[in-house]
């Protein structure tokens, strides 16, 4: 006999969270158990090393309403979080990370301010614990985005958020590859608010999101929800063969007139300087126009592939149903 559905689903992806499990499942118990709703929490293990998977076993056996899916690999945190909402029944569906930097305790006030109506509640970092360097990335990211999407997406909001069935059935149905989470919420529309909340230190471990796994998260981010790289790559274009045209001249004027430039004429330094300078920084140009061009066209690439985004190796409290995997 198949168990009711649950009322809250919470989506927790985790990548060698060994240590920080314990103190989450306490934190999500005493937390969860003042909100009056059934609920179930589905954490999805992203290929750890440890021994994270075997803890989401053990986490299951004691209590059925902790759930978990193993990834074969690692296919990162926005592919889990993704492959979370596909296998949540609950009425409402919250993502939350497992380091304990979104506060579980937070879920009560989020939960109350989508009783007035909201289709989607998000947590807004008012202040974060990181260093200096990436608080600076995250804030100059966060406004970069805002003014170059096509979407409105929210300043200093993460994947931290608590969202009704509707909407996360709408998510569901988004087939792309490279996965941003944030943007898909926020394009998806429906009625969306922010709640500030002050964003704590990681509870236990190290993070698990270093700048190189931060810079590819901002660039699907920028190229997923902005055609402004190339239109940038156009305006780039217009501009270099401006600034070439001007070149062009005043060598010419220079040759033809013959009065000193920099101490020299034109006769001095026959074409070499002029034209080295062009070629530098035609050459330069090309390069980054072909850059850019190439991150939309790997992106296109990775799509039309039309590989699984992820795959299961093993499910805990969870069926593996095939069709959810595509």
């Amino acid at each position: 006999m198949s168990q009711p559905a649950p009322q809250l689903s919470l989506v927790i992806p985790c990548y060698n969270e060994s240590t920080v499990l314990p103190l989450l499942r306490e934190r999500l118990v005493q937390s969860l158990a003042q909100l009056g709703l059934t609920w179930e929490v589905i954490l999805v293990d992203d290929g750890s090393r440890d021994d994270t998977f075997a803890q989401l076993v053990a986490m299951h056996a004691v209590d059925p309403r902790f759930k978990a899916l193993s990834f074969s690999r690692n296919f990162g945190h926005q592919t889990a979080v993704f492959a979370g909402l596909n296998h949540a029944g609950g009425d409402f569906v919250a993502v939350l990370d497992a380091d304990l930097q979104d506060p579980p305790e937070f879920l009560v006030t989020c939960l109350a301010k989508l009783n007035e109506g909201f289709d989607v509640v998000y947590a807004v970092r008012r202040a974060r614990k990181e260093n200096i360097f990436k608080r600076v990335c995250y804030a100059a990211f966060y406004r970069l985005l805002k003014s170059i999407a096509e979407v409105e997406i929210p300043l200093d909001s993460g994947d931290f958020c608590v969202m009704t069935r509707r909407v996360v059935t709408v998510l569901k149905r988004m087939p792309e590859r490279n996965i941003f989470v944030r943007g898909l919420r926020a394009w998806s529309g429906f009625r969306q608010t922010g709640i500030e909340y002050n964003r704590a230190a990681r509870a236990a471990g190290e993070t698990k999101y270093p700048f190189r796994k931060l810079l590819r998260l901002a660039f699907d981010g920028v190229f997923a929800f902005s055609p402004l790289p190339l239109r940038l790559a156009t305006y780039l274009g217009f501009c270099t063969l401006g600034v070439s045209a001007l070149v062009v001249l005043f060598v010419v004027t220079w040759k033809l007139a013959g009065f000193k430039f920099m101490g020299h004429y034109a006769s001095d330094v026959p074409g070499w300087t002029s034209m080295v300078c062009v070629i530098l920084f035609l050459g330069g140009i090309q390069f980054l126009i072909l850059g850019v061009m190439g991150e939309y066209i790997g992106r296109i690439y990775n799509e039309v592939k039309q590989r699984p985004r992820w795959i299961i190796r093993e499910a805990v409290g969870l069926e593996m149903d095939e069709r959810r995997e595509d």
